[in-house]
This record gives C-alpha cells, sequence and structure tokens, in this order.
C-alpha cells in the first residue's frame, strides 16, 4: 500500500494566478501539480480563438506557467496534469514538447483526446438541428490521465475531462485502483471537487470572513488522497488563508445539484461525505460511496447567439422611478421602438437613499441590454441613440460608459451522448495511441445514504436577524442555471435551517425574479447543509444572461442578507 498521493492545484479557470504553479512546486513537496482550466464559457472562448488561429483553441497561460515549472518539476519526479488542452490538447502537447526541448528539458508529453464531437453530432440528445455548435464536448473521466502516466508520461494534458477528473486519474495511477473500485473512486472525486477551484478551498470566497484571520492571498489547496481514497485537504505552511470544515463545505456544495454527482468515472454519494478538522489547514474526507456512473456522457453545447449591447444610464436624487419611466420611454422612440430588437432588457438597480450624504449614495442605474442577430442594430445604432437623450431627457442624465459597440455572445445548452459514440483516445509521446476503456455502468442510483433521523428544530422566542447570522452560503453557475449551497455550523443550526427553509420560503427570499422558476432543495445531513437549485434563472447561460450577476456568484450573499426569523437560541453572542 503506497502512502497517500500529494496533488496540488496550480489553477480554478483560465485567467487565474499565473505564479500558482510557481508557488505550488517551491512551497513544499507534492507529487502531482494539477490546473484546472476549462468551464463551459471557457470552451466558448476557446472556440473563438480557435476560429481565428485553427493552431490555438488552448489555454495559452498554462504555456506560461510551464515556462517558470517544468525544469523543477523535471528534478523532483514532479507529474504534470491539466484539462488545459481545451479544443486543441494536441496542439498544446506539440507545444510542451518545443518548450521543453528549448528549455533542455526532458520530458515526456502525453494528451488525452475524444471529447470534441463537432466532427459528428448525431448521436447527441436532444438533437443538435441544423445550426452547428461552437463547441461540443464530451464530459470524459481519468482513466486516460492514468493510463498516460502509468506508461512513463511526466506531462498530460487533456480536453474537457471532468473538473474532479484531474485529481481521480493520478489517484486511481498512484494506488493501482481499478475501474470498479466505487468507493475510492467516489472519495477521489470529493477531493478533486474541493480543490478543483483554487483557493475557494482555502478561505477565498468565504461567507465567515471573521474565520480567516491569515488575510494574506490564500495558499492553493491541496488534496493528500490516501489508498482507501480518504484524503486530507490542506495548504503549503506558510500560505494565507484558512482550510477548515467551513471551507472544505462550502466548496462540496459548489455548483452542484442532487447529492448523487453524476461522473464519467463513478457516482460519488456527497450525502455520505464526513469531514473532521484533522489538525489546522488540515481537514479530512472519508466514507465517500460510489455506485457505477450512468451508461451516458455529459455534453456541454456552445451556440453563436447573436449580438448584445449594454447601456447604463445613471439617475440621482429625487423621483428615479418616475425618470427611469421617462428614460426608457424616450429611448426606444428614439430607437424606432422595442419590437425593432429581437430581445431587450431593462432593469432599474436602485443603490440610491433619502437625503443621501454623498451624491453617489443618491445614485441608481437603468440598465438597458438589447440582443439581435443583427450586429448593426446592437451596436453603434443603439449605444449612440442613448446619447441622443442625453440633452433631452431626465435631469441629471450621464452613462457609466461612453457608447459601446456590439458583441457576439454564446447560448449554453446541456445535451448527453451514448458512451458507445465517443472514444476516449491516449496520443503518448511517441505516438501511440491507447483507446481507453470504459468503466462498467449502470442505471443511476437515487442515494448512498441511510435516512438521518430528523432532529427536532430549536423552539422558544425569535427575532428578525439575518440568514446570514446561522448560515453559510456558496452560489455559482450550472448552466442556465444556479445553485446556493448552505450549510450550518453546528447541529441546531441545521435542524432550525431544515425545517424553516422550505421551497416556498425559499422562493420568496430569492426575491421576484425567482417567483416562476422551478426551485429543488436536496438535503445533506452529514456536513449540516442545502443545496437549492434554481432552474433558469441564468437564461441560456452565462454567456447570454442579462443579469447583472451572470454567474450568480453573489446570488448566496444575497440570500444571506435576508431578514428572517431565527430563534434566539440560536442568536447568543451575535
Amino acid at each position: 500500500m503506497r502512502p497517500p498521493v500529494c496533488i496540488g492545484n496550480c489553477s480554478g479557470f483560465y485567467g487565474d494566478r499565473i505564479s500558482a504553479a510557481r508557488e505550488m512546486v517551491e512551497g513544499g513537496p507534492i507529487d502531482v501539480l494539477c490546473g484546472d482550466y476549462l468551464a463551459e464559457l471557457t470552451m466558448l472562448i476557446l472556440a473563438k480563438a480557435q476560429a481565428k488561429d485553427p493552431a490555438g483553441g488552448y489555454a495559452r497561460t498554462f504555456l506560461t506557467q510551464m515556462e517558470q515549472v517544468l525544469g523543477t518539476c523535471a528534478d523532483r519526479g514532479i507529474k504534470v496534469v491539466a484539462n488545459a488542452g481545451g479544443l486543441n490538447p494536441a496542439g498544446l502537447a506539440a507545444a510542451l514538447r518545443e518548450m521543453a526541448q528549448r528549455l533542455g528539458v526532458p520530458v515526456r508529453v502525453a494528451h488525452v483526446e475524444g471529447d470534441d464531437l463537432r466532427g459528428d453530432l448525431a448521436a447527441i440528445t436532444p438533437p443538435v438541428g441544423e445550426a452547428k455548435p461552437v463547441s461540443a464536448n464530451a464530459y470524459l473521466g481519468g482513466w486516460g490521465i492514468a493510463e498516460a502516466l502509468g506508461a512513463g508520461a511526466d506531462v498530460v494534458v487533456t480536453g474537457r475531462v471532468t473538473d474532479a477528473s484531474l485529481v481521480v486519474g493520478p489517484a486511481a495511477w498512484w494506488h493501482g485502483w481499478a475501474r470498479t473500485d466505487w468507493d475510492r473512486l467516489a472519495g477521489a472525486v470529493a477531493a478533486g471537487h474541493v480543490i478543483e477551484c483554487g483557493p475557494q478551498a482555502t478561505g477565498g470566497n468565504y461567507a465567515f470572513l471573521d474565520e480567516v484571520t491569515d488575510r494574506r492571498y490564500p495558499g492553493f489547496p491541496i488534496a493528500e488522497v490516501a489508498a482507501d481514497g480518504s484524503s486530507v485537504i490542506t495548504k503549503h505552511d506558510g500560505t494565507g488563508g484558512l482550510v477548515s470544515v467551513g471551507t472544505v463545505t462550502a466548496q462540496l456544495l459548489y455548483e452542484i445539484a442532487e447529492p448523487a454527482y453524476l461522473g464519467p468515472d463513478v457516482v460519488a454519494h456527497f450525502d455520505t461525505i464526513a469531514l473532521r478538522q484533522q489538525a489546522e489547514h488540515r481537514v479530512e474526507i472519508s466514507g465517500v460511496t460510489g455506485s457505477p456512473p450512468p451508461e451516458t456522457l455529459k455534453v456541454a453545447l456552445n451556440d453563436v447567439g447573436g449580438f448584445r449591447n449594454t447601456m447604463t444610464m445613471v439617475l440621482t436624487g429625487l423621483d428615479v422611478e418616475a425618470k427611469a419611466a421617462f428614460a426608457e420611454q424616450q429611448l426606444f422612440d428614439v430607437l424606432g421602438g422595442r419590437d425593432r430588437f429581437a430581445e431587450v432588457d431593462v432593469r432599474l438597480l436602485r443603490f440610491d437613499s433619502t437625503d443621501a450624504p454623498t451624491n453617489e449614495q443618491a445614485t441608481a442605474h437603468l440598465r438597458v441590454t438589447v440582443k439581435d442577430s443583427d450586429p448593426r442594430k446592437v451596436g453603434r445604432a443603439f449605444s449612440s441613440g442613448i446619447m441622443e437623450v442625453a440633452l433631452a431627457g431626465y435631469a441629471g442624465f450621464h452613462t457609466t460608459t461612453p457608447p459601446t459597440s456590439e458583441s457576439a455572445y454564446g447560448v449554453y445548452r446541456p445535451a448527453a451522448v451514448p458512451r458507445s459514440s465517443v472514444t476516449q483516445l491516449l496520443v503518448l509521446p511517441d505516438g501511440e495511441q491507447r483507446v481507453i476503456a470504459d468503466p462498467p455502468t449502470a442505471p443511476a442510483a437515487a442515494g448512498a445514504a441511510e435516512p438521518a433521523a430528523e432532529p427536532p428544530a430549536p423552539a422558544g422566542p425569535t427575532r428578525r436577524a439575518p440568514l446570514g447570522a446561522v448560515l453559510g452560503a456558496r452560489s455559482g453557475d450550472k448552466g442556465g442555471n444556479a445553485n446556493v449551497g448552505l450549510w450550518a455550523r453546528d447541529d441546531a443550526g441545521y435542524a432550525w435551517a431544515r425545517a424553516h427553509l422550505t421551497v416556498e420560503r425559499l422562493r420568496g427570499l430569492l426575491g421576484p425574479e425567482a417567483s416562476d422558476l422551478r426551485i429543488e432543495r436536496f438535503e445533506l445531513p452529514n456536513i449540516r447543509a442545502l443545496n437549492v437549485v434554481v432552474h433558469g434563472l441564468l437564461g441560456e447561460g452565462v454567456a447570454s444572461s442579462t443579469r447583472p450577476d451572470a454567474q450568480a456568484k453573489g446570488l448566496g450573499e444575497y440570500l444571506r442578507s435576508r431578514l428572517v426569523d431565527v430563534p434566539d437560541s440560536l442568536l447568543t453572542g451575535i
């Protein structure tokens, strides 16, 4: 039995901290350096880049990071695994080999492909239709990575694998797991899900800011994955931030739906996870149960949606609503009517207060977004139209920006494809190609945890207080849906949340924009948490959404700010 494999993350998205790779490699011992560079929106960005340069389509910042650490990784035997290949993993692998040769670093670079389905869309469901998407990627698993490492690769780059696969693959290779080691694989999925977003696991974006006493830039996270699939989440000594049961819980809840977390290698049942603070900045994850994965793979499609433009008018002082109505009417009179555009979104954003002590605190924003397939309609014809009312409209007119041009936007569509229609292919440094076998599959299991006894909710007097006085939250996007994970710091807080936060009560707290949307609520009593999924809140995905908070990153903090009736017993000392 080998000791735990030490896997350090150096990227949570394309554009993350460049120096994180060097800091992870030089900050202490690790066995594997991994990085996550892909999101649904990133695939659209890479598709645009590849359209301009067919040799592109991968995350170029990864090359910058590798130039800083490749020699050190080779000297110390540190393996590198990243999904930075995007739409062109072969191109990234070739660029890495050229760099290694130039630097005089002897490394073997392999890549995994097969996720890009643009060449054959026939098997995707629901059917793609006549419009060919600019990106169509199946979510592959970690076995291609594991086999590459087993074949002696030093660096493995992939296209669209699941974020957690960047930990599952190295852990399976290191410990020699079989494709049917469901519980071990599920444990690695949980660890991978925690570290995939970099410092969000080490105090970044954390709801209880008072707990993060070391306010230096957080150290990037490390997962020490043991042979039984359990893990310890930590960070290098001497780095900022915090690793606690709370920070790990927050990240476990990030961008998930039901507790049965479906993946290409295993279904990880998040309602079986147990967390324990092992030591300072060391949190153990154990007890994760796994079951066979489904017969289909998730597919992310990005279509060209059209063109959009947004302009924001500032309203100051008195009669804000009347000024906004006047501005809207006058604007569309100038532009030739609302029907001239395929879609119009007008939002009055109120930041103003009565008798404001400063000019800025007396302002509100009227945010107007237009969309159309014709770029001329939503370009300068639109933004210059707003400027036409500058001297003819409401008192105090000004805008937050000068006239702007149109920008293209994409539309995200979730889909699925049978595994039999996807070939995961490993390409080794010598050009040898290996087809990666699928694991056994089964119909998705609804759950693995034993039903928990319902703890009694605290009784007694209540008082109005912010929801965030009792619960932490983390929110994000899942295509066109938003998720909010809510967790309590003790059993009493969870018992109250479980009883109090019904779907309808949550709907009211989320405000008018959620009034007609489907809301799902899932319980994870093992980590004292609820997960809430708001369907359709983000429309056709992040690139298309007209919400000011297009990725729902602030939705959880908004929910925490809402006043509710909280038992006095939960507010002792607050």
